[in-house]
């Protein structure tokens, strides 16, 4: 094996760890993903928002309703006093007066209490419709996850094996090739190494000036010149 093949071979196995590593990190579930979560944030403050607004609301319903059923026990007890009342004419028609400003008083309690109770029903049937509509994002988000993390791991056992792969090519790369090209990757990523293609480096993609690319074609066999623009070793 020449210089050159072992340097390509390195190059390419550098190069499919890198794609196989932005293939793991940029899964398009986990774009969804996030988009979803997005959606569930907004859905959920809505659903607090809404569970926060009926909260007072039965509060005042159960004032409502207390003071209802005050009226209504004061008001049998005045039925039940007038029925057997032995009392003259002026007590008697005390009596009959309080029980008509009684009775005008639960009236008006029991609409209150009845407009309360309505609006309490609607704002729970508001909630209620707010939950089963963010039950199948929460079902598609935990699917989401679980594959996510079965992917990853996928990944994550194919960029082990394809680095052992990899160190057994860097051995064959002369050690002073190995230095040079380790360094470039330090400094670029990806690879150390790159091609021309049609008159460009394919690492950086940046054109090489025509005195360049002229003693790029023109070196040795074993003699490989960097690109000046990112530093990686020109492979013929």
């Amino acid at each position: 094996m020449t210089d050159a093949e072992a340097l390509r071979a390195l190059m390419e196995a550098d190069r499919w760890i890198d794609r196989v590593i932005a293939q793991r990190d940029h899964l398009p579930e986990s774009e969804e993903l996030a988009n979803l979560e997005g959606q569930l944030r907004i859905e959920v403050v809505a659903i607090r928002d809404a569970e926060s607004a009926v909260a007072p609301m039965r509060a005042t319903y159960e004032e409502v309703a207390a003071r209802a059923d005050r009226i209504q026990r004061r008001r049998r007890e005045l039925e039940t006093a007038l029925a057997a009342s032995t009392s003259g004419a002026r007590d008697l028609a005390a009596m009959q007066h309080e029980l008509e400003s009684i009775s005008a008083q639960g009236a008006e309690a029991d609409e209150e209490a009845l407009e309360l109770l309505e609006s309490i029903e609607e704002r729970d049937s508001f909630v209620e419709r707010l939950r089963r509509d963010i039950k199948p994002k929460l079902a598609r988000r935990e699917e989401l996850r679980s594959t996510i993390e079965q992917l990853r791991s996928s990944l994550d056992e194919e960029v082990a094996s394809l680095r052992v792969a990899r160190d057994e090519r860097a051995r064959d790369v002369p050690e002073n090739l190995r230095i040079r090209y380790q360094r470039a990757m330090d400094r670029v990523g990806t690879s150390g190494a790159a091609q021309i293609v049609t008159g460009r480096c394919d690492g950086c993609r940046i054109a090489l000036a025509p005195l360049d690319l002229d003693r790029a074609k023109n070196q040795d066999e074993d003699s490989f010149m960097d690109c000046p623009s990112c530093g990686r070793i020109l492979v013929p």
